[in-house]
């Protein structure tokens, strides 16, 4: 049993730099990039707390993102310093909420992040008690006060089949240190389905996706979406294994763009 450690504050507060290699031709951090350094943020917070990955590791357990939804009203341009600022908001015995906010070195706040986590056993894949884990450490750090002040995450609905417009393989660069196909990939694959006009003339707003199912490298990933209004998507990703011709649902997530 790993001993509690001291308290700690219960939100975390990390600096990042917006480096030019992560952002895109508009000289803008990359979306995609945005919701990595959230997920860098969320282990380093729990991993201060005592209940990160290095630990779990040692009891055969690890963190699977469920949902994830980020809101921002800017974003940080090339060479900008921010921080992201993270807090679990409610922990269950199967899933735990936690938050994150976005802000400029001056204060202002470029955006939020929703997420909802599981624990798995890793040998069995199956979900674990998260409050079982260290005595229960992480409800000493659930923060209810903060705000944050996006839409919860939610199943993302999609109520048509949706019309198929790319297939991809899945290959090494894909692929996690949990051995299935990264949180992150998908989101950049997603964003990838959209021209350059919309980039050009649009901002993103809101993206919220919902994990279903684990894919696996060599496994091949099919995109389905139905346009749900002016600016506004709904994207649902399958995968076949072995080219065996079976489509199995993997991925739900919605976007929505704005008017620049």
């Amino acid at each position: 049993m790993c001993e509690k450690r001291q308290f700690i504050s219960k939100v975390g507060k990390y600096d990042f730099l917006a480096e030019p290699f992560h952002c895109d031709f508009t000289h803008h951090l990359l979306l995609g990039h945005v919701g990595n350094l959230m997920l860098n943020a969320a282990d380093f917070h729990s991993q201060e707390r005592g209940y990160g990955m290095t630990y779990l590791n040692t009891i055969h357990r690890t963190w699977v993102l469920s949902r994830l939804a980020i809101e921002m009203e800017t974003m940080p341009a090339a060479y900008d310093h921010f921080s992201i600022e993270t807090w679990v908001e409610s922990a269950m015995r199967y899933f735990t909420s936690r938050n994150f906010a976005v802000t400029g070195s001056d204060g202002h706040v470029y955006g939020y992040g929703r997420s909802i986590w599981a624990m798995i056993d890793t040998d069995t894949r199956e979900p674990s008690n998260i409050l079982e884990v260290n005595d229960g450490i992480i409800t000493d750090y659930i923060e209810k006060e903060k705000p944050c002040p996006i839409k919860p995450c939610s199943r993302v609905v999609m109520k048509e089949e949706g019309t198929l417009v790319r297939t991809i393989g899945t290959y090494y660069h894909d692929v996690d240190v949990n051995g299935h196909i990264n949180s992150v990939k998908y989101i950049e694959h997603i964003l990838d389905l959209f021209p350059r006009d919309i980039w050009e003339t649009k901002r993103l707003e809101r993206l919220e996706i919902a994990y279903v199912a684990e894919t696996y490298w060599g496994d091949s990933l099919h995109f389905y979406t139905v346009q749900s209004g002016e600016n506004e998507w709904t994207i649902r990703l399958t995968k076949s294994t072995n080219g065996d011709g079976n489509e199995n649902e993997v991925v739900r997530s919605s976007v929505k763009f704005v008017n620049k």
